[in-house]
């Protein structure tokens, strides 16, 4: 892969968290200057503008307690593809969210080319829930259990019947809120989970050590899942879902930074971003720094 062509993909879809405001997040990025400053750096960008999404008159779908199943189907079956063609074609996939939910069509479009796919998922949810666990029935909980296969026949399904991602392949970071049912797949799968516990215990920098051992070895290529709720709220107050005692700024630029100097990473999403909970644009601005730092940007 040639690491200085990026292809920008924005996903402006707020349905699988049900709130308004995330679907706002890719033009919050863009204004908080993400080309600028990865041009700075010396990629050259193809922004391919933002994948349309249409919001249904209800949320209720057929058969199933899931919100938006259709939708949220179709928008990442069109995110599956273009991911895939970006990666086919050489090009670093960088993916804007919107909500959590679009990492299944992330996921998909990527491993439709990564036969062993790692992923680091930065969260403080375990976005591991199912249909039968989820007390919400709000999809941006559950791409993770749908990556490895578990999950409603039309997610699971997209790019491929196949499971895109290997529990000994995945790690969390940052996690402080799960729900019962999550905790229990998450040890009965083996997941890797680096809660703010070990953070705390260990420091960023262990953590992220281990981290990207585990998520490299035997991989063809790493992943960065970011949710901005896996920062502080002081740091991030412009996502839905926060919850106190998060990363701290410095904890996750080490983090971008740790990851960037590994050669790893192959492709890349930053998600969660509402600017209807922002204060002058600061956490989308935020967003752009780490992506920066990701992709190479500090003193040396």
């Amino acid at each position: 892969m040639d690491e200085k062509k990026i292809t920008i993909t924005g996903v402006p879809l707020n349905l699988g968290a049900d709130r308004l405001g995330v679907d706002l997040g890719p033009i919050a990025i863009r204004h908080a200057g993400l080309k600028k400053r990865l041009e700075k750096l010396g990629y050259t960008i193809e922004d391919q503008c933002d994948i349309s999404v249409h919001r249904p008159e209800t949320g209720q779908s057929e058969n199933t307690n899931l919100k938006y199943l259709d939708e949220i189907t179709r928008v990442n079956s069109e995110l599956c593809e273009k991911v895939s063609n970006a990666d086919t074609n050489g090009r670093f996939p960088l993916v804007l969210g919107g909500d959590h939910s679009i990492a299944i069509g992330t996921l998909a479009g990527l491993a439709k080319q990564k036969q062993n796919l790692g992923v680091i998922w930065f969260d403080a949810h375990g976005d591991i829930n199912t249909e039968e666990s989820s007390p919400s029935g709000n999809i941006h909980g559950m791409p993770v259990a749908v990556a490895m296969g578990i999950g409603h026949e039309k997610l699971i399904s997209i790019g491929g019947t196949e499971n895109k991602l290997r529990p000994e392949h995945f790690v969390l970071v940052g996690v402080r809120d799960l729900d019962s049912g999550e905790r229990k797949l998450l040890k009965d799968l083996g997941v890797t989970v680096y809660s703010m516990h070990e953070i705390d215990r260990l420091g960023i920098v262990k953590v992220m050590e281990e981290a990207i051992a585990i998520a490299s070895n035997g991989t063809d290529g790493v992943h960065v899942s970011f949710d901005m709720d896996a920062m502080d709220p002081f740091y991030a107050i412009g996502t839905g879902t926060r919850v106190p005692g998060g990363m701290t700024y410095r904890e996750c630029h080490l983090a971008m930074e740790m990851l960037a100097e590994s050669n790893v990473v192959t492709s890349a999403e930053f998600v969660e971003v509402n600017p209807l909970l922002d204060s002058r644009n600061e956490t989308a601005e935020t967003a752009v720094a780490l992506m920066g730092s990701l992709l190479g940007e500090w003193l040396k």
